[in-house]
């Protein structure tokens, strides 16, 4: 068996198979270099929590790991960074994602979404218009009674999560598209064109130097003013901490939630029971959420370890220094803590699961791409009672990656 290969092509079977006869396996990781991938979820939960494994790559191994270079200015992020300096820029933004505050925002994620589905076609209620004078059909296409399809990726998983997380940093809107383009690169780089990611990282560490330029000549009612503000005022920031933060939420922000939400709707057009179970009581939609991230979650693998000292995971001993990948997904299709752990079921009591990490590197924004799923499919399912996958499950192409796990289309008609 091609186990490398086997993740990339079809990775809950691979996953189930190390499970069972090497839980703990040597693998070529996601920067090509060896690794140590971690599958099953007791391994998997104590790991995420265990100080002994650093996130600070100074940790590995020299010339042991390969990740994407990112320049200073970006890279001093929370997702190479230990306690203290981790719980100290932890600190400072960790109170706008609590679940209070990120509840505030229901109204306008609300009214976002709903724009971008008013693009895709009428309500039923309407007359065939956009309810601003226009026609239906931007971004699909429309005929008689409101019929249609679109990409609902492109159309409205991936612009409702950029428009919510740019409004709330305070992004112009000139600046979203390029962003999105970015971002998409640097999750599947293009084997084809191997300077795409540099040109990429490049192109978005001059954007938010001249953002950060900017917020300082004219600070707005936006969080990125406000950490700026911290960063001139308080000095609890260095420039680099403040753009790699901004840098941090923005790209994470935008990702996972794009393939949560993408990964959510397909998942229910699969399962036409579990759809006319939502349909048929909305409410449930919340604790639905989860069970779709655990079944189906954005990140295949938690961002990847390094033990400062030799460490043993599930009998096997790690040296110090090299890679450890935790994977959240196989963690999380793991039978012994999830019965029958291979099939949706919302009315599965789903807490507990690694979607989202666990431990003091839980998902900082875990509240808010909550939230943005939930009213996402519920806009999405009152607004089309009869949407429907394009064409066969079998031609869904998800992303090729060993970390992230998107679609790269969702073609529906409705």
């Amino acid at each position: 068996m091609s186990t490398d290969q086997d993740l990339l092509t079809d990775p809950y079977a691979a996953y189930e198979r190390l499970r069972d006869t090497a839980p703990v396996h040597r693998i070529a990781g996601t920067d090509g270099n060896p690794a140590w991938l971690v599958t099953r979820y007791e391994d998997v939960r104590e790991a995420l929590a265990n100080p002994l494994l650093s996130l600070d790559k100074r940790h590995a191994l020299p010339g042991g790991y390969r990740g994407l270079a990112l320049p200073p200015a970006l890279d001093a992020n929370l997702l190479n960074m230990d306690p203290p300096d981790h719980t100290r820029i932890r600190r400072l933004v960790g109170p706008v994602f609590t679940p209070r505050r990120v509840e505030q925002l229901r109204t306008p994620i609300r009214q976002t979404a709903d724009r971008l589905l008013d693009a895709l076609g009428p309500r039923d209620d309407m007359d065939g218009t956009d309810g601003t004078g226009g026609t239906s059909g931007t971004g699909g296409t429309s005929g008689a009674g409101g019929a249609g399809g679109t990409d609902l990726i492109a159309a409205y998983a991936a612009p409702l999560p950029i428009t919510v997380i740019c409004d709330l940093l305070g992004v112009p809107d000139e600046h979203r598209r390029d962003f999105r383009t970015w971002t998409d690169t640097l999750v599947a780089p293009d084997p084809t064109r191997p300077q795409a990611a540099k040109e990429a990282v490049v192109a978005m560490l001059g954007f938010f130097t001249q953002l950060l330029a900017d917020k300082r000549k004219r600070p707005g009612d936006d969080l990125l003013s406000d950490l700026t503000a911290v960063r001139d005022e308080g000095d609890r920031l260095t420039e680099d901490e403040l753009m790699s933060l901004a840098f941090l939420i923005l790209f994470a922000g935008y990702e996972n939630t794009v393939q949560l939400i993408g990964n959510a709707v397909l998942a229910l057009l699969q399962h036409p029971d579990q759809l006319n179970a939502v349909r048929a009581d909305p409410a449930r939609l919340p604790a639905a959420v989860e069970e779709f991230a655990r079944y189906e979650g954005p990140a295949l693998l938690a961002i990847r370890r390094f033990p400062r000292e030799d460490v043993t995971i599930g009998a096997v001993t790690v040296p110090a220094g090299e890679t450890v990948l935790l994977s959240l997904s196989a963690a999380n299709r793991d039978p012994r803590r999830f019965p029958d752990a291979d099939k949706l079921d919302l009315g599965r009591d789903a807490t507990g699961h690694l979607a989202l990490g666990h431990g003091i590197h839980y998902c900082l924004g875990a509240p808010l791409a909550r939230l943005e799923t939930e009213i996402a499919l519920a806009a999405l399912l009152e607004r089309f009672p009869d949407l429907k996958l394009d064409g066969s499950p079998d031609d869904v192409r998800w992303r090729p990656s060993l970390r992230a796990r998107g679609l790269l289309t969702l073609p529906v008609t409705y």
